[in-house]
């Protein structure tokens, strides 16, 4: 199939131009309502399955790796996201007979797939007409062909070739009854491209956002060093540019433009598709501070999320629990795993460490326990070329099904007995955690850290404190077992929560402030850390007293800070942390006017200040550290206020490496979910209602005693 179209590149550059800066400065960057799609694809059962690639196969298996497929209870594909170079392989020729011959065989076979859009790696044809569309990076080096993700996302030429071949992709299956969504683009960043046409554009969002640049000499304070400017043709580029204000709306900038570039991806498969197919992304792991998952999430019918972690001795499940819980939070409702581990990951053999026998089941349920509808695995074989070959997947590299294809297998044989029961599992949670990708950002460009570690969550953590903070407070209510939300600045309704945690908000506008103070006087007890509105939106340090916006419902002020060369203990070991008695990196002088002095530091000059203060104001409460405290002293302070709360159960008696989630089913019953994150047998009591283990089908009575095998898991439906 040959298509031919005119050379219309100068019109095409002009209209994307327009759209791109228009769409964005309109929305904010936060498509909201109107451009989430009417519900399609409603599930009824959980997907489970693999990302497929037959084009990468040595040699011709499709009729094999079908029926292994199908005999492992395997009911879901991902087909086609890296592969533009075979649906179009040269310009304006399309074939899909490649592709439908797949599609067709796993539609006989009862395979449910979801078709990715191509556009994250170009063909090398295209590259070689137009390699202007390679991001020009910051240091002016253009990136080169090799690696994936190195286009610019704005660029007209890149745009208009996408459009065309997503159109074709979802016009040729919007009927194919195989085909129920559509991925667009995969694990989509910016690659923060700086050419002359970048710069125009962030002008024009500039222009659009602060109007004159007056407004943005004053926001931004550029009288400093005397950089303001007189026109907007004055305005230099990013490179070299280390002012705050301009680093965090840059950031802020190249967000956008992703969500700029898949809401247009997305306008174009609602456009084409079938009426029952639904649109997904997958997102590269969850908290990330180079993309506003929120606003990208308003465009989609389901988040996604491609979660790695860790196997063998490390596995505990924490990178699974935390960045589900965030994916389910950007919808409020049932994510998609796309992507995780089916053995060893790494693009290098240095770190081999494929699952012990049983982990890939407890982690397929430790997914659904957070909300999981669809898990599947990065992929079905293990890749004989490119720079992934130690990724593994289901199949070995001999292609023969060994020791992971069974128990993949014995997963697929459980789902589809309990896979009707454990869809749309629903949470209620009274703790939430805010998010915010400007502190994030501004935290990282004007560090205060110094060798602080915290808990890893993913491959693509932030070094940050900010991220570690965030991620502390989490560990700390996994181990607790309570489960928790995100929310974000644009959040409407936080009187939900009785427990809000702020991790270090130091970007802030007005009306968030305003927000966190509602939400004490209306009866919610909030945990904030030290730098907490510091800075407005523009990272301009706020000129009122510190904690700026806090002060009344903060209960106490400050004005200097110091940071720590070492760690400083706390008088008395008021937790009872023993060598864990410390707070590190930083520490406000805070002076209290109501609040109660929790703690007080051990140190000949920084004795006479409070490190963590208690504040009553209207119906409610804040807890603030004035430092980053151990995680055991504050694992004893949110201990406090979740028992004041009433949010501690029977839950904080099980054993150490027993996790609990919970969640209420279709059919409105509750389901309990106990994971044995251990080498080692685990018993405990049962203190719920009687019910049935989904597992074995036994009857479990309260108060009874449960012995989980190592690395086994128990799913407890109440009557």
């Amino acid at each position: 199939m040959i298509i031919t179209l005119p050379n219309v590149f100068e019109t095409i550059k002009k209209r994307f131009k327009l759209l791109i800066i228009g769409v964005l400065i309109a929305t904010g960057g936060n498509f909201g309502s109107s451009a989430v799609h009417a519900q399609s694809y409603s599930f009824d059962d959980i997907l489970f399955g693999v990302a497929y690639y037959h084009e990468y196969m040595p040699y011709e298996r499709l009729e094999e790796d079908v029926r292994l497929m199908k005999e492992a209870g395997i009911n879901y594909v991902r087909l086609g996201e890296s592969t533009w170079q075979l649906w179009e392989p040269r310009d304006g020729e399309f074939e899909f007979e490649w592709m439908d011959r797949v599609v067709n065989a796993m539609h006989k076979a009862g395979i449910k797939v979801i078709m990715g859009t191509p556009t994250y790696s170009i063909p090398a044809w295209l590259y070689r007409k137009y390699p202007e569309i390679a991001a020009m990076q910051e240091n002016g080096q253009r990136l080169k062909y090799g690696i994936r993700q190195n286009v610019d996302l704005t660029h007209p030429v890149y745009l208009y070739y996408s459009e065309r071949v997503i159109r074709q992709i979802v016009e040729h299956y919007k009927a194919n009854p195989a085909v129920i969504g559509y991925q667009i683009d995969n694990e989509t960043h910016s690659k923060w491209p700086d050419g002359k046409e970048n710069h125009v554009q962030y002008i024009e969002y500039l222009k659009k956002k602060f109007q004159t640049v007056g407004e943005i000499n004053k926001v931004w304070g550029l009288n400093y060093w005397g950089q303001a400017i007189n026109d907007w043709g004055e305005l230099h580029p990013p490179s070299g540019f280390n002012h705050p204000g301009y680093r965090l709306e840059w950031a802020r900038y190249q967000r956008f433009t992703v969500t700029d570039f898949l809401a247009w991806q997305a306008s174009i498969v609602k456009k084409y598709k079938g009426a029952s197919q639904f649109i997904v992304h997958d997102f590269a792991g969850a908290l990330r501070s180079d993309l506003d998952q929120k606003a990208i999430s308003a465009v989609l019918d389901y988040a996604g999320v491609n979660i790695y972690h860790y196997d063998q001795d490390k596995s505990d499940g924490l990178r699974i629990a935390m960045q589900g819980d965030f994916t389910r939070s950007l919808k409020m409702k049932n994510y998609l795993v796309p992507e995780t581990n089916a053995a060893s990951i790494g693009w290098n053999s240095r770190e081999q460490f494929p699952p012990y026998d049983g982990q890939l089941r407890l982690n397929y349920y430790a997914h659904i326990g957070s909300g999981a509808n669809l898990v599947s695995y990065w992929h079905w074989h293990s890749l004989h070329n490119g720079i992934e070959q130690y990724w593994r997947g289901v199949l070995p590299h001999d292609l023969k099904p060994g020791r992971i294809y069974k128990e993949v297998a014995a997963i697929g044989h459980e789902r589809e007995k309990l896979g009707k029961k454990l869809v749309n599992l629903k949470k209620n949670n009274k703790v939430a955690i805010l998010f915010s990708e400007d502190s994030d950002v501004a935290l990282n460009l004007q560090r205060f850290d110094n060798n602080f570690k915290g808990p890893e969550t993913g491959p693509w953590d932030a070094d940050g404190a900010y991220q570690k903070i965030l991620t502390r407070f989490y560990k700390i209510l996994y181990d607790l077992h309570v489960e928790v939300d995100f929310v974000f600045e644009n959040t409407e309704n936080l009187n939900q929560y009785q427990v809000l945690i702020v991790p270090s908000l130091y970007i802030a506008s007005d009306a968030m402030l305003s927000k966190l103070n509602a939400y004490v006087k209306n009866g919610g007890h909030l945990v904030v850390t030290m730098k907490s509105g510091f800075c407005n939106e523009y990272s301009a340090v706020r000129h009122d007293t510190m904690p700026a916006g806090l002060t009344d419902v903060a209960g106490f002020t400050y004005q200097e800070f110091s940071t720590l060369r070492n760690p400083v203990p706390l008088k008395g070991d008021p937790f009872k942390a023993k060598n864990e008695n410390y707070t590190e990196q930083w520490v406000e002088f805070l002076q209290t006017t109501t609040a109660k002095p929790l703690a007080f530091y051990d140190h000949p000059f920084f004795g006479k200040y409070p490190a963590i203060v208690r504040n009553n104001s209207g119906k409610g409460a804040m807890t603030y550290f004035g430092s980053i405290p151990s995680e055991s002293i504050m694992k004893s302070i949110l201990t406090s206020v979740l028992d004041e709360r009433n949010l501690l159960s029977t839950d904080q008696q099980l054993p150490e490496t027993i996790k609990v989630k919970h969640g209420i089913s279709n059919s409105g019953r509750n389901l309990h979910f106990y994971y044995n994150f251990s080498p080692a047998e685990q018993s405990f009591s049962y203190m719920y209602s009687d019910g049935i283990n989904l597992i074995t089908n036994q009857p479990v009575q309260k108060n009874i005693v449960l012995t989980l095998k190592a690395w086994d898991v128990a799913i407890i439906e109440t009557k």
